[in-house]
């Protein structure tokens, strides 16, 4: 059979421009959070598979980092329609990192773990808190998506050369968020022209005129 599909599918699926639009609000919010005293100010990824690498090795840039990706999408049929549009759930990941250096201070020896450990959870709380916003109910993206929610928090260990390293502290924000995906369609026809107009009488009885082409059986 040929094709049927004439036009390039050029065009992101939905989930695409939400990983996008959320790493942009994180960026954007972060970056102006820093012109209102924030320090030090996160750096923004998508889709890194080792974002921290660039921190593994001693650095005087302690920038706390995060990385959006997309994890996991399902789809409500009920809530669907069979032909063109289908309400998806997907599930992104907000990974953020930070690292630390161990240090001597007045008070005594500072160590870089819990340092990494607190600055880690600071970048969570600031992540959810702007996702979280009533400025971004719909991510800026009303008429797509339906609702954002966060899943879970979970801190945890990123392995550096197969083993786990004590100055580099990591925490996930699982964010649920729905919306919609579409498909192509094929172009509509019309069937029958029909002109209906409704008239109230003074008795408030309901009057109908209707104008339609008249039925030629087959």
């Amino acid at each position: 059979m040929p094709p049927l599909i004439d036009t390039l599918l050029a065009s992101p699926d939905g989930v695409e421009v939400v990983r996008d639009q959320i790493g942009a609000i994180l960026l954007l919010e972060l970056t102006n959070q820093g012109t209102l005293g924030l320090s030090p100010v996160p750096r923004v990824f998508i889709e890194r598979s080792n974002p921290w690498g660039v921190v593994v090795e001693p650095s005087p840039d302690e920038r706390p980092i995060i990385n959006v990706w997309w994890d996991a999408s399902t789809f409500d049929g009920n809530a669907s329609t069979i032909a063109e549009r289908q309400r998806a759930e997907g599930i992104f990941k907000i990974d953020a990192y930070a690292f630390a250096l161990n240090r001597e201070t007045a008070p005594g020896h500072a160590p870089a773990d819990a340092a990494a450990a607190f600055a880690c959870q600071k970048t969570l709380r600031l992540a959810r808190q702007i996702l979280m916003s009533a400025f971004y109910t719909y991510l800026g993206l009303r008429g797509l998506v339906w609702r954002r929610w966060p899943q879970s928090i979970t801190m945890f260990q990123p392995p550096i050369d197969l083993r786990a390293s004590h100055h580099v502290v990591a925490g996930r924000l699982a964010l649920a968020v729905q919306f919609n995906e579409v498909a192509p369609q094929v172009p509509g026809e019309p069937l029958e022209t029909l002109s209906v107009e409704v008239f109230r009488a003074s008795t408030g009885e309901l009057l109908i005129a209707a104008e339609y082409p008249p039925f030629s059986p087959p």
